[in-house]
């Protein structure tokens, strides 16, 4: 394979290398082994069951430098667990003390990475649970969208870091090669992020976007968030909120997280809770989701054995409806 090729065609001909610049190649897998459970007694029976099953990922990168010392890398994920599909791919360019330009064809953005940022030993509150899922931040940006970091500064003992998403096309999946999006309505999103050297780590971040994907009438969407958090020794603790806004008559949303974890070596525990409120619309009542979990993850060499018991409450925003899951994997991670 010609990596020295796809690199320079990923930069589309405008920083062609004039000379061969040196690459490394790697190839990584992840296999996982699942137990899951759920008992959801007010549901479907769809919504119950038990079930073993083997997650397999391969993830390609590729990393280069160019003559003006600029870097470029590329990630690859595939998902082979049954028919291979990409579920994450990014190419980075580092431009010194410039910042970096990252673009996110699958996943990735700066925007979407701080949906839920607690502490938690395993995995979010949420992980397992696809009725209701609070961390909806950013989730415009997920596809075809393109990051500006700017380098980390330090004031005086607090790093600070910054970024800017656009996405041109909103909650539309990355075109293909030669193709389009079925849409070209906008998203922007802003994101700042302060760590002191005490431990105390605070994040903020805004997206706001035309005709959003919960819109009604052409309504557009603005989503913001703000987390807090702290690790003292072994023990960390977070809060973060966030809030959906949508204009012409579409749904409002909001969530609130926390989780408090210890670590102890290759030992990690967590408790964490969450929530997910809809507003009420038509004959629709206003109801809170709430779910909670307790994880345990242990680490010996290249594989983890992680788990979790979660509950949801008013599942899916369902008053009455409850959910119970539990979950206990062994990954193994190879190169």
């Amino acid at each position: 394979m010609n990596i020295k090729k796809i690199g320079i065609t990923a930069l589309a001909g405008s920083l062609v290398a004039t000379s061969a610049f040196a690459v490394e190649y790697s190839l990584s897998g992840n296999m996982t082994t699942k137990y899951s459970s759920a008992d959801a007694p007010h549901q479907p029976e769809a919504s119950n069951g038990k079930g073993i099953g083997l997650d397999t990922d391969v993830t390609l990168s590729a990393s280069g430098e160019l003559d003006n010392g600029f870097t470029v890398s590329a990630v690859q994920v595939w998902d082979t667990d049954a028919a291979v599909s990409n579920t994450s791919s990014q190419l980075t360019i580092g431009m010194g003390s410039m910042g970096t330009l990252q673009l996110n064809n699958r996943a990735g953005s700066k925007a979407n990475g701080i949906d839920d940022v607690m502490p938690a030993a395993y995995n979010e509150t949420w992980d397992g649970l696809s009725d209701t899922n609070p961390s909806f931040f950013g989730n415009q940006t997920l596809y075809g969208s393109i990051d500006y970091r700017a380098p980390t500064m330090d004031l005086g003992g607090i790093s600070v870091n910054a970024a800017i998403t656009y996405d041109p096309a909103e909650s539309e999946d990355a075109p293909s090669s030669g193709g389009r999006t079925a849409s070209s309505n906008p998203a922007v999103g802003l994101v700042l992020e302060l760590a002191h050297e005490s431990g105390l780590s605070i994040g903020a971040g805004q997206v706001k976007s035309d005709n959003g994907n919960n819109s009604v009438n052409g309504a557009d969407e603005e989503q913001v968030t703000a987390y807090a958090k702290y690790a003292m020794g072994p023990i960390s603790v977070g809060y973060q909120e966030a809030f959906q806004n949508t204009e012409n008559g579409g749904q409002d949303l909001a969530s609130q997280m926390w989780s408090v974890a210890y670590t102890a070596g290759d030992l990690s525990i967590s408790y964490g809770e969450s929530s997910l409120t809809k507003e009420a619309r038509g004959s629709t009542v206003e109801v809170e989701a709430e779910l909670e979990s307790i994880q345990v993850a242990y680490t010996m060499g290249a594989m983890t054995i992680s788990g979790a018991i979660s509950e949801t409450g008013n599942a899916n925003n369902v008053a009455g409806r409850t959910l119970e899951s539990a979950k206990l994997e062994r990954s193994a991670i190879h190169r």
